[in-house]
């Protein structure tokens, strides 16, 4: 498993940086001791990637309206095999943006883990969501795909602000506005 080995070196630098959190282990320990964390066919759960997704002048994120799940999310997706969770992150943008001019800043910016409800055939479960910085360095002019009901450029206080927003947009929000201090 020496490919993996930075992500896992990635994972322990995440809980470092961020010692309240304590997700970082379990993903450690789910990166190490299962067998195929990569795939969506792991039943259990599976690693995915996303994109906290800013405009170029830090102020504003993109954010879209989940057609399956009906709430304003993150862009993001399943790794589908890929180790590579940065570029993960930065084709999901893409593909769910129709951005480009995207560039991903190095290193973790957040890590969630959450359970998925069954749906159809798929059953519950765990999604190991690793995060990256993602800045539009071009046009902001988006395009929504098939996985979303609507897409919106957000300020990065308010969705800090409001209590209403899912907690872990707030956590981002504020891990992104407290990075200049």
């Amino acid at each position: 498993m020496a490919r993996l080995s930075p992500l896992s070196d990635a994972f322990h630098q995440y809980a470092e940086r961020w010692p309240a959190e304590s997700d970082a282990a379990s993903f450690a320990a789910w990166l190490s001791d299962t067998a195929r964390p990569f795939h969506r066919e792991t039943l259990e759960g599976h690693f995915t990637g996303s994109a906290w997704l800013v405009s170029d002048d830090g102020e504003r994120v993109l954010l879209m309206h989940h057609r399956k799940l009906d709430r304003w999310l993150q862009p993001g997706g399943h790794a589908d095999g890929d180790p590579d969770l940065e570029g993960v992150a930065l084709r999901e943008a893409r593909e769910e943006t129709g951005l480009g001019g995207l560039e991903v800043v190095p290193g973790i910016f957040d890590l969630d883990r959450h359970r998925i409800p069954a749906r159809g055939h798929e059953p519950e479960h765990w999604h190991y969501d690793v995060r990256y910085v993602v800045v539009a360095r071009g046009s902001e002019a988006f395009e929504a795909n098939e996985e979303s009901l609507a897409l919106a450029w957000h300020p990065v206080a308010e969705v800090a602000a409001d209590p209403a927003t899912d907690e872990s947009l707030r956590r981002m929000a504020n891990k992104w506005l407290e990075r200049a201090r």
